[in-house]
């Protein structure tokens, strides 16, 4: 009886954390919208791999983060951050846009199998 106890709790211990070990390998890249434009305007991103990027908007007005590349839109608030989930992306340029600065706030993402990194 004991040991029927002990392997259900092993297995309900499986069936909780096992997903949770495909977030461990996130890369975490972030994206700063100041003065309606995004810094860095080229993200260097592992290709492949899930990425989670963390947008900060600094000005008081909202952006609309667009890209049809990535599927993905967001908006966020002035002064707020916000996290969108892309990939995992083949190798490839991917572009985005403010939305409500379309003229300005233009970016894009390289999904690449070297190093990752923000760009200068």
């Amino acid at each position: 009886m004991k040991l029927k106890l002990i392997l259900s709790r092993i297995f309900a211990c499986f069936i909780v954390f096992l997903p949770l070990h495909a977030y461990c390998d996130i890369s975490e890249i972030h994206l700063t919208i100041k003065d309606h434009l995004f810094f860095p305007e080229t993200l260097i991103v592992p290709a492949n791999k899930k990425i989670k990027l963390v947008i900060d908007n600094q000005d008081a007005t909202p952006e609309e983060f667009d890209s049809f590349d990535l599927n993905r839109e967001k908006v966020i608030f002035g002064f707020n951050k916000a996290v969108i989930y892309i990939g995992p992306l083949s190798e490839g340029t991917y572009s985005f846009f403010g939305e409500y600065s379309p003229q300005t706030a233009q970016g894009t993402i390289i999904a690449s199998m070297k190093e990752a990194k923000d760009a200068p």
